[in-house]
């Protein structure tokens, strides 16, 4: 379990630098999100396979996963979306950055109060961190095309207009 929050804590520093410098919005941050979401899978089912996680685990899990979308779609009204050369960008800010400290606060807060208390002999919390990640980047990197598209900018190519948000 140390190696999860280790790796926890590493991916976090990662995801919020990133989200504090000005970005390309662009297929290639998908990579990210890809590359967690597997190891984030990996790490759950190794979980759920040594625990042998009943019913009530699940839900924890999905309550959690719940939480971890919530805290995307915040952080994605936080996020500055502009064209620039072509290219459109984003950027977040301290709040953005605060948010994901909360977000993690909360998935360690809620395995504390609910998944532990389905006696699955471990750390959900912890064995889950980067599948939570994961989801949380996915659904704010979801959100923010969105937005970009909702401006007439197109994420993956040439921006239609120069409009900001």
């Amino acid at each position: 379990m140390a190696l999860d929050i280790i790796l926890g804590v590493l991916v976090l520093g990662l995801v919020i630098y990133r989200q504090l410098i000005a970005r390309p919005l662009n297929a290639r941050g998908l990579r990210l999100i890809a590359i967690l979401a597997v190891i984030g899978v990996i790490e759950t089912v190794d979980y759920l396979q040594k625990y042998h996680s009943g019913a009530g685990t699940y839900a924890a899990l999905g309550g959690s996963l719940v939480l971890a979308a919530a805290f995307g779609v915040a952080r994605a009204s936080t996020v500055r979306i502009w064209s620039q050369d072509g290219q459109v960008w984003s950027k977040g800010n301290w709040l953005t950055a605060a948010l994901w400290i909360v977000a993690i606060a909360v998935h360690l807060g809620y395995d504390a109060l609910v998944a532990r208390g389905h006696g699955s002999g471990g750390d959900v919390g912890t064995a889950t961190i980067v599948l939570y990640l994961a989801v949380s980047l996915g659904v704010q990197r979801l959100i923010s095309q969105y937005r970009a598209s909702r401006m007439g900018l197109m994420p993956f190519g040439t921006p239609r207009s120069g409009q900001f948000s």
